[in-house]
């Protein structure tokens, strides 16, 4: 997980931070732990967790939108 996101951001994450992060979305139930036989403990999301990603996307891009809208003008 710790590779999957440094490809996608560009940051790599300290264990600690990682798993903080789980930590915090499962207390919030907005992830939960899949059933596996393996060492690793992978994870999905719940549908409260799919609705707050949505939102939160929502914002982001209105976020962004406004970004390069002010950018434009500059």
């Amino acid at each position: 997980m710790i590779e999957d996101i440094e490809t996608f951001t560009g940051v790599r994450l300290g264990p600690g931070t990682l798993y903080g992060a789980i930590a915090r979305l499962e207390k919030n139930e907005l992830i939960e732990p899949v059933e596996t036989s393996d060492r690793r403990r992978p994870y999905r999301l719940t549908p409260a967790g799919k609705k707050f990603l949505e939102e939160s996307l929502v914002q982001l891009e209105k976020i962004t939108k406004t970004g390069f809208q002010r950018l434009a003008i500059l």
